[in-house]
This record gives C-alpha cells, structure tokens and sequence, in this order.
C-alpha cells in the first residue's frame, strides 16, 4: 500500500479530501496549491504558514502513509517533475444540459485515469492468483457498493467461477460464516468505513478467508483489515458526489480482474463464455 500511496501523492490527497479533518483539509489544499513549493519548504514554514503545529503537519504525513514530512518531499519532488493536469471542472446551475453531461463525462474519465496510474502490478497479480486457487468468490458491498458487487458476480459467472453477491447485511454475515479458506471474498466500500461491511470482514478472517478491499481511501478501516487493497480515486463536487465517479472505477478494477482471470484460465474460461452464451441464446429472437 505504501508504494502505491507515495507514486501519486497529489491523486492520493485529491481521493482523500472529504475523509480529512478541517485542520487536514487546510494542509492538503495547501500542499494541492503549492506542490512546487513544498519541496523547498521546511515543516516549521509549512506550520506556520496555516498557523498550526508541527505535530498536526506530520500526523498528516504518516496518514499518507508516509514515514514523515521529509518522505512526502521527495515523493512529490519526484511528481511535480511531470504534473498531472487538473483536468476537472465544476458543475454549475448556468450550464446547459450538455455541458453537464461533458461535465459528467469528464469527472468518469478523469476517475479512471487517475485510478489507472495508482493500480500496482504486483497487487493484481496476487489478486488473480487467489482468484485463480479458489473455490468460490464472494462479493460485499452495501449500497451503491452493492451494484458493483452484483456486476462482479454476474461477469465471472460467466468464466464458470462459483461466484456470489450479497448486499443485504444479513444475508452477508449468514453467507460468510459457511466460508472457507478455499475461498476469496472482495469487499467494495468508497470510503472504507462502513460498519457493516467491516464487521463481515472481521467474521471472514476468522474464517480464514482471503480478504480482498476495493475502495479510494488508502488509510481507512477497511483497507487496514483485508490482505490485500485496490484504489480508486474520484473527486466531489457540489452536484456529484465522489462516489458517483468511483463507482466507473470500481467496475473498471473488476473488469481487469475479469479480463486477467480470463487469460489465466484461458481454455476452461473460454468454454464457460461458450456455454452461457448457448444458454442465454434461447432467449433472443
């Protein structure tokens, strides 16, 4: 996660904004205005500058998931070299019907694009390696959350794998304590926190269950609690929120799981594909 965090800090700080305390948020839009000049700042300048203390600016820093102000220099050093452009625009009640709808566009596109520079390799490829050592694979989620479990489980039915959604509470603790080591569970939250979700990871580590999070935020209950993580990044506006945006995300990440799951098991996979589409064939004119 740490390697992950410290490639895209500005991406990081954007995702995370609306998880932040008031005194966080002052010191990432600070940070978010002056990337450049952070380089060159001490912590004392950046302190008093926003008229805060010293401690507040490093706990900010370890949040990140860094081992201090000194680690978030050089990370940034290293990305203000070739900037991401700040390609996100606001949506205001002045815009005509299809400058919203580019505007909406807009904001899923930049999630994917952002979310595509902070996915890591070696992540994915121990994610599909489980995939591929299970006997069944579950999805959580609640919610919106719970749509994107559902478009996960109905894609990998189709490769053949014994895969399942549930997005009623209930039903997730019932079905989690059947759960085995042999199988894979994935848990979709935006931002990590939901109690519910969290209590079902808990009763599936028990379980000896491999534990998968999907979420935007690096530092958050949910991606402390699972073996391993996948990030999203998205930003909210007045008239969007950024769960909206991640929700494209998400499904983006279950769908290069599916593509990569596909590949690894290319002939049984292939032969599921070719039995669904001779089953649901009876159903088209």
């Amino acid at each position: 996660m740490e390697e992950t965090t410290q490639k895209h800090v500005l991406n990081r700080i954007r995702g995370s904004m609306t998880q932040f305390s008031e005194k966080e948020k002052q010191i990432a839009t600070y940070i978010l205005r002056n990337p450049q000049l952070i380089i060159h700042t001490t912590i004392n300048q950046v302190a008093d500058d926003l008229g805060i203390a010293e401690a507040t600016v490093f706990r900010f820093c370890r949040r990140l998931g860094f081992k201090g102000y000194q680690a978030l220099k050089i990370a940034l050093a290293a990305e203000v070299v070739a900037p991401i452009e700040d390609i996100h625009e606001e949506i205001s009640e002045d815009d005509s019907a299809i400058e919203i709808t580019e505007k909406v566009f807009q904001s899923n596109i930049q999630a994917i694009e952002r979310s595509k520079e902070i996915q890591n390799g070696e992540i994915i490829d121990q994610v599909v390696e489980q995939l591929v050592k299970s006997n069944g694979v579950y999805f959580f989620g609640n919610g919106g959350s719970g749509i994107v479990a559902q478009d996960a489980q109905h894609k990998f039915l189709r490769l053949g794998v014994n895969a399942h959604a549930y997005c009623d509470t209930h039903l997730q603790l019932m079905a989690t304590s059947q759960l085995t080591e042999n199988n894979i569970a994935f848990f979709i939250s935006h931002t990590g926190a939901n109690i519910d979700i969290l209590d079902v990871v808990e009763l599936a580590r028990e379980r000896g269950v491999f534990t998968v999070a999907i979420t935007n935020f690096a530092k958050s209950p949910l991606s402390e609690a699972v073996d391993l993580s996948l990030y999203t990044v998205s930003e909210e506006t007045e008239y969007r929120t950024e769960a909206l945006a991640s929700r494209i995300a998400e499904l983006s990440i279950i769908d290069a799981l599916y593509v990569n799951y596909h590949i690894k098991t290319s002939a049984d996979s292939t032969a599921a594909v070719n039995r669904m589409r001779q089953a649901i064939s009876k159903k088209r004119l």
